[in-house]
């Protein structure tokens, strides 16, 4: 009987867990900075984004700071031409997690330096887009 209790208890905490959803660990955070009416911060685990293929996230959240839905969410990483060499763009592409507001980025960034992080947002939360510098490594 003990045992079924404690088998119940378990499924019941584990239900619970998935349907509060896992908080996601988006590691240190890199740069912060207001889009729209919104927060927008991009983390990753190192504090660092890297150039090559690199994964972080990007977390929107209210003035209150809790996570919210951004919908449609885009980021260029762009570098202006210098002397001989072209412009660049390089796209993010993003994956949703268990938590609403915080989506999972990857790009292939062509370089180490400094970019412009070029990012809109269109949904639940309304609509925003901002450009500010970030730094890859």
């Amino acid at each position: 009987m003990l045992r079924t209790i404690t088998a119940l208890s378990i499924l019941a905490l584990l239900a619970l867990a998935a349907a509060c959803g896992a908080k996601v660990d988006t590691g240190k955070e890199i740069k912060s900075a207001p889009v729209g009416k919104l927060t927008l911060t991009i983390s990753s685990p190192s504090g660092g984004i890297k150039h090559g293929g690199d994964d972080f996230f990007v977390t929107f959240k209210d003035a209150s700071g809790k996570p919210v839905d951004a919908g449609a969410v885009s980021l260029v990483f762009h570098m202006p031409s210098m002397g001989p060499m072209a412009v660049m763009n390089d796209q993010t592409t993003f994956t949703t997690t268990d938590t609403p507001g915080i989506y999972k980025g990857k790009a292939e960034i062509e370089m180490a330096g400094e970019w412009q992080a070029q990012v809109s947002y269109e949904g639940p939360a309304g609509k925003g887009q901002t450009s500010f510098p970030v730094t890859a490594q």
